[in-house]
């Protein structure tokens, strides 16, 4: 599937250096020329407006940005990317400023449970899949290099019980929109176009509601919770993401529940650091060791003794490599090196017999060559 999408900076017609300022601006001059409403007769022009809104939602975040830049469209599909359902929400939301309000379509209230944006009599009550939900998680750097199971807590709107999602108060329901009569959309005109957009008093629904109900106020929704266990794959680094399928918010009129992506956020470790799939830690080495050459033990970040070869002469700071010791490689196809960084040790009190020794030692490497 990748290799058939085009690159989302071609699509956006920017450089790869550029700004959000500037991404924002090539969204919305390519959202204007191919909105489906300004063009009803080209087939093509929604799905190249589908293609506009993926590459912005991509692009106009920083992780899923890095990731992408990084991997391309693999690395976004193998942390589970999905592209936008709403294909109009975030262009919504670009041209607020320039009619005025609030679209509505975009939160949790009333249009957005109906139908949003495409919402109205016509579509309110067909099947919707649930929004995704993302949540954060802590790990260790042991963790993440090694994976592990963590169960995370997951907070989502579900369907009053005390209204059946209606919004209304008992004995009483929702009445037609009388400013879109229903429709659930109005007409704005502005930039030379005229752009069907959410009716602002009942958020695209297409119906108001006079007395909300007391346990929901006027929502339809209640705030629930639930603890939900995730597999955290080996290799994965900071700001990556495990998708857990249909864990997301539920569907609606009957629809599949969306997606849950967890985050991952790694804390930095006291000895290692990493480097991609490298993994970095000083060893500390005697100075007769890194004249003479010999070996050290070092505990890996996986509590494996791992034994280091220090050749004769070596500096300190030098670092030396140690193949197939470091993070494992997401695609458990192996893993990356250990980096053993030389820290020379000088002790900080001597033997009179090591004082002797070390002054022998000095004057012989400062004697000249016969």
């Amino acid at each position: 599937m990748s290799a058939s999408k085009r690159d989302y900076y071609e699509v956006l017609a920017v450089k790869k250096t550029a700004s959000g300022e500037e991404l924002k601006k090539a969204f919305r001059a390519a959202a204007l020329k191919h909105h489906p409403d300004r063009n009803q007769d080209d087939p093509e022009a929604e799905q190249r407006f589908k293609e506009v809104n993926e590459a912005y939602d991509v692009l106009s975040d920083p992780n899923r940005r890095k990731l992408y830049d990084t991997y391309g469209h693999a690395g976004l599909e193998s942390q589970g990317y999905a592209a936008p359902e709403d294909i109009f929400s975030q262009f919504q939301d670009l041209f607020a400023d320039f009619f005025g309000g609030s679209f509505g379509g975009g939160g949790r209230g009333q249009g957005a449970r109906r139908g949003g944006p495409q919402g109205g009599a016509a579509q309110r009550n067909r099947p919707m899949q649930g929004r995704d939900i993302r949540v954060g998680v802590r790990l260790s750097l042991k963790e993440a290099a090694f994976g592990v199971r963590r169960e995370v807590n997951v907070v989502f709107p579900t369907a009053c019980n005390e209204c059946s999602g209606s919004g209304a108060a008992k004995g009483t329901g929702p009445t037609t929109c009388p400013t879109c009569k229903g429709r659930g959309q109005v007409q704005h005109g502005g930039m030379g176009i005229m752009i069907a957009m959410p009716c602002n008093d009942c958020g695209g629904s297409g119906q108001v509601i006079a007395r909300p109900c007391p346990e929901c106020r006027g929502r339809g929704e209640v705030r629930s919770e639930k603890r939900v266990k995730v597999a955290i794959p080996a290799g994965i680094d900071h700001g990556q993401a495990v998708r857990v399928p249909q864990q997301g918010e539920p569907g609606h009129n009957g629809g599949p529940p969306g997606h849950l992506l967890v985050v991952v956020e790694v804390e930095p470790d006291a000895k290692f650091h990493r480097e991609d799939s490298d993994l970095m830690v000083e060893v500390p080495v005697q100075f007769s060791t890194a004249a003479l050459g010999g070996k050290v033990s070092l505990t890996n970040l996986d509590e494996r003794v791992v034994e280091v070869t220090i050749p004769p002469g070596t500096q300190p700071g030098a670092p030396i490599t140690i193949p197939g010791q470091g993070i494992p490689y997401v695609d458990g196809s192996g893993r990356g090196n250990l980096i053993a960084v030389v820290r020379l040790e000088v002790p900080r009190r001597l033997s009179e017999g090591a004082k002797r020794a070390l002054l022998e030692f000095q004057r012989a490497i400062e004697a000249p060559e016969a």
